[in-house]
C-alpha cells in the first residue's frame, strides 16, 4: 500500500506541476520537440551549461539544414535546482506533458529516476549523458570513460601527496561511483606511489557546501592532503576547507583551475558540449541506439587531462608533469592498459 500511495503522490504532484509549465504544456506541432532537464542551476555548473549549449547548437545546425517545407525542431530548457529530492517530481512533470519527443539530461543518478517513468509514460524517450543503463528501450546513455579519468586523477594525487593519504568526497553513492570513480582514483594514487591510501566520504546530496567543508576538515585532521570532490555545489565547501588548510584538490569534468589557483592541481575534463551536440544530432537524424550505453573517452576525444592551462604549469612541478605526460601518451597509443578492478 505504501508504494502505491507513493506512486499516486508522485503522479499527482506531477500533474499539479503541469500548470507551472504554462505554454510549454501543449504538444509542439512545429517539429521535433526536445526538453533539456538541468539537475541543478546552469550558472553554478559549467557541466550543465555545456549540456544545454551542445543541445542548442545541434538543433540550430539541424534547423539550418532543413528545406523550407520542413518544420524546425524546438528546445525547452528546465532548471530543476539543486534539491535532488525534487528531481523525480520535476522530471515526471516533463514526461507527463506528452510534449517532448526526448528529454535530455546529465547525471549518473538520473537513469534510475527515469526508469519507472518509462512504464508510466511508455512513449517518452530519455537521453542521458555522464550516465549508464542497459536494456531499457526508452533510455539511451553516453558514459565518459571514467576509468581513465579517475585513474589519471588519482595518479597525480598520489604523486602530489606528501602524507601518502588522498581522499574522495562524493555527493552520494551510485554504481559508477562505487565501481569505477572511487576504486580507479584509489588505484591510480597507489600505482603512482606505493602505499598511498584513499579515504572515501559521502555528502548525502549535491548542494550542501557546509557538509562538504566539514568532510574536508575531517579528512585533513587524519592527514589527507589531496582531495577529489565529486559533489556538485558541495564542492564549494571543499574548496574553502582546502584553501584554509593548504591542501590540494583534483577537479573533475571541467577546467577548474581558476576556481582555486594554486590549490587545484589537476583538471580532467569531459567534453560535455561536444557529446551533447553529437548525441542530439544523432537523435534528430534517427541514429540513437536505444537501450544501450555508449562509452567514450580519450581515444574518441571526449576526455581530456588538461596540461596547457597556465595554472597547471605554475602549480605542478616539472618532474610530475613529465610523469603525467608519459602516462597520458601511453594511454593514447595503447602501450598501457588500465588494470581491471
Amino acid at each position: 500500500m505504501k508504494s502505491i500511495f507513493k506512486t499516486f503522490l508522485t503522479v499527482a504532484s506531477a500533474l499539479f506541476m503541469l500548470f507551472s509549465l504554462g505554454a510549454c504544456s501543449k504538444k509542439v506541432s512545429e517539429g521535433t520537440s526536445i526538453a533539456v532537464f538541468i539537475p541543478g542551476i546552469m550558472a553554478d555548473s559549467p557541466i550543465y551549461a555545456n549540456l544545454a549549449k551542445g543541445v542548442q547548437e545541434a538543433v540550430e545546425e539541424y534547423n539550418n539544414s532543413l528545406s523550407q517545407d520542413k518544420r524546425p525542431a524546438q528546445v525547452f530548457v528546465m532548471e530543476a535546482g539543486t534539491n535532488q529530492a525534487e528531481w523525480s517530481t520535476k522530471l515526471t512533470s516533463l514526461a507527463a506533458t506528452g510534449t517532448y519527443d526526448v528529454i535530455i539530461s546529465s547525471n549518473p543518478s538520473l537513469p534510475e529516476i527515469a526508469e519507472p517513468l518509462t512504464k508510466t509514460f511508455p512513449s517518452q524517450k530519455f537521453l542521458f549523458l555522464d550516465a549508464s543503463m542497459e536494456g531499457n528501450s526508452n533510455i539511451a546513455c553516453i558514459s565518459y570513460n571514467q576509468k581513465e579519468q579517475s585513474y589519471l586523477t588519482g595518479y597525480i594525487a598520489g604523486l602530489f601527496s606528501k602524507s601518502h593519504k588522498v581522499g574522495l568526497i562524493a555527493a552520494q553513492e551510485y554504481p559508477v561511483m562505487n565501481n569505477i570513480l572511487y576504486p580507479y582514483y584509489a588505484r591510480g594514487a597507489a600505482d603512482a606511489v606505493s602505499g598511498t591510501t584513499c579515504e572515501f566520504r559521502i555528502v548525502g546530496n549535491w548542494y550542501d557546501a557546509a557538509k562538504g567543508a566539514e568532510l574536508a576538515d575531517a579528512l585533513y585532521s587524519i592527514g589527507v592532503d589531496v582531495i577529489l570532490p565529486i559533489c556538485g555545489g558541495a564542492s564549494q565547501g571543499v574548496i574553502s576547507s582546502a584553501t584554509e588548510h593548504k591542501i590540494n584538490l583534483n577537479w573533475f569534468d571541467e577546467n577548474g583551475f581558476a576556481k582555486a589557483p594554486g590549490v587545484i592541481i589537476s583538471s580532467c575534463m569531459a567534453k560535455q558540449a561536444l557529446a551533447a551536440k553529437e548525441a542530439t544530432a544523432q537523435f534528430l537524424t534517427g541514429g540513437t541506439k536505444w537501450g544501450s550505453t555508449k562509452v567514450v573517452g580519450f581515444s574518441e576525444g571526449y576526455v581530456e587531462f588538461i596540461t596547457d592551462d597556465e595554472l597547471y604549469q605554475k602549480t605542478v612541478h616539472d618532474s610530475i608533469k613529465e610523469k603525467m605526460n608519459s602516462l597520458i601518451a601511453s594511454l593514447r597509443d595503447g602501450s598501457f592498459s588500465l588494470p581491471e578492478l
